[in-house]
């Protein structure tokens, strides 16, 4: 068939479109393109920009290398856990550093933990008792939301335990927490066919049958001689100021304006009145664990990016 003049003017027609459209795609590409460049580069200008800031030496951090006088603030937030921050591994040395420097008057631990491995525990109350034997400076725990079980265990090694009004203090007791799903197995019709040698060596298993025997003999021989350890270690750093009643190893937890009247601590304060009114001076340094320039440069970048777009979007309003 013939293509007549005004056939051609509409394929042209067409045409041009499909080529007008192609151009404003391709345009809308570039333009996509380089706005997305640009997001990259602030995003990027950004990171280098907290790094830089996390990477700047900074008046707390200088006291130690100008030997100015200082409070020595070693931190204890967390659960109490083997391989972790928050273990005998990382805070010994820590506190020993603190300790050691010529510059610190005292020393204090701002704690802020529900509690832990009670052999983690054991092992940070042993040391605190060996340094403040060595260099003769005082020690005080300075509590903040919480210090149960574990970190209670820790802090009774101090020479002053101090807590806002509000603070959970206590918890003195020991626990394992564990489950049974063989009623539900039943049910399902699953079977256990897991194997064991020695008669007990499955008594925690939540798979099989309650073991009553190895129960009680693990309560006996393991909770209840750890809840001793407790008790003892509890009494040997709070001494006369105990004020022991039928609840106080019960793993009860009190506030701290409750703590101050039972003896579980002594005063209620915070570290910069800690600081400022017992030690002498408001300086304070934080005593930390070293760590590569590479985790110095991540930090917790999601959580400094998020304070910071929160602050500038604040600023806006």
């Amino acid at each position: 068939m013939s293509q007549t003049p005004e056939n051609n003017n509409n394929n042209f027609e067409r045409l041009a479109l499909a080529v007008e459209s192609l151009v404003k795609q391709e345009r809308w590409t570039r333009r996509f393109a380089n706005f997305l460049k640009l997001a990259i580069a602030a995003y990027v200008i950004f990171f280098i920009y907290l790094a830089v800031q996390k990477l700047s030496p900074v008046e707390d951090g200088s006291l130690v290398s100008a030997g100015k006088q200082h409070v020595a603030v070693v931190k204890l937030e967390g659960p109490i856990v083997p391989g972790t921050k928050i273990s005998a591994e990382t805070i010994n040395p820590l506190l020993e550093e603190a300790f050691r420097n010529e510059h610190s008057k005292a020393v204090i631990i701002k704690a802020n933990s529900p509690g832990g491995s009670p052999v983690q525990a054991a092992m940070i109350n042993d040391e605190i008792i060996r340094l403040k034997a060595i260099y003769k400076k005082p020690i005080y725990v300075v509590v903040e939301d919480i210090c149960a079980s574990g970190c209670y265990y820790i802090a009774v090694a101090a020479d002053k335990i101090y807590a806002d009004k509000g603070s959970m203090i206590g918890s003195i007791g020991v626990r394992m927490d564990t489950f049974g799903l063989t009623g539900l197995m039943d049910k399902l019709g699953i079977e256990n066919r897991s194997m064991h040698a020695g008669d007990h060596k499955a008594f925690i298993d939540p798979f099989s049958e309650k073991d009553e025997v190895g129960r009680s003999f693990f309560k006996e021989m393991v909770l209840e001689k750890t809840h001793q350890q407790f008790i003892a270690t509890v009494r040997a750093g709070r001494g006369d100021r105990l004020k022991e009643t039928t609840e106080t190893y019960s793993g009860l937890v009190w506030l701290g304006e409750d703590a101050v009247k039972n003896g579980l601590i002594d005063e209620l304060n915070n570290l910069g009145g800690v600081a400022r009114d017992i030690v002498g001076t408001s300086r304070i340094h934080v005593y930390e664990p070293q760590r590569s320039i590479m985790e110095e440069i991540m930090g917790d970048i999601t959580s400094e990016t998020s304070a910071r777009l929160a602050l500038f979007l604040s600023s806006m309003r």
